[in-house]
């Protein structure tokens, strides 16, 4: 036993010693604050990813087709999936009257609570079905999702950025905003009750 305290003892004073060495001066206690206190509130969770209905023409007539999206509140990513037109799967009964874009369009909400879609420089109006395909696809959005803030700018429309806009159930209005021309749609005339 006494060699096993002896050599304890002599290994505590060779640390001491050691550390002595090492030009690391003896401290008291230093004070940094407050302690540590509460837990940290949770980090908010990324929605859940949702069907979608996504309106195109199936012989001539407006049809949904579900697609998977990650956040179904972002109007801003629904429709250009929709200007991006059918997958390969769905092209084999689907076509679209929109066209292909090569710059990214906007969306917004306006001050009568329309959906806005800002549209590239050189797009030509939109026809009457691609105006169909907007319109239903966002009515059909619609009652998904929250009532949009009222933070309107003096243009009448909203200072919400493109991709958060959420419109309130009451959207039934698309508007198109193109290079010297606008259309307005109404989703009256969408297939099957899509009205709240």
């Amino acid at each position: 036993m006494k060699g096993s305290r002896a050599g304890a003892l002599l290994a505590g004073l060779t640390a001491a010693l050691t550390l002595a060495a090492c030009g690391v001066p003896p401290s008291g206690v230093i004070e940094a604050g407050e302690p540590a206190s509460g837990m940290l509130p949770p980090s908010p969770k990324p929605p859940a990813p949702a069907a979608v209905s996504l309106y195109f023409l199936h012989n001539g007539e407006l049809r949904p087709y579900l697609r998977s999206i990650g956040d179904p509140g972002d109007f801003g990513a629904v429709v250009r999936l929709l200007f991006a037109g059918p997958t390969t799967s769905e092209a084999t009964t689907a076509t679209t009257e929109l066209p292909r874009l090569t710059d990214t369009l906007e969306v917004a909400i306006g001050g009568d609570d329309a959906l806005l879609v800002h549209l590239p420089k050189d797009v030509p109006p939109l026809s009457h079905p691609a105006m169909l395909q907007l319109a239903c696809t966002v009515a059909h959005m619609a009652p998904l999702l929250a009532v949009a803030p009222a933070d309107g700018n003096r243009d009448g429309a909203s200072t919400t950025p493109p991709d958060t806009a959420q419109p309130s159930p009451a959207h039934s209005n698309v508007r198109v905003i193109g290079d010297g021309w606008t259309i307005t749609q109404s989703a009256d005339s969408c297939p099957g009750s899509l009205q709240p």
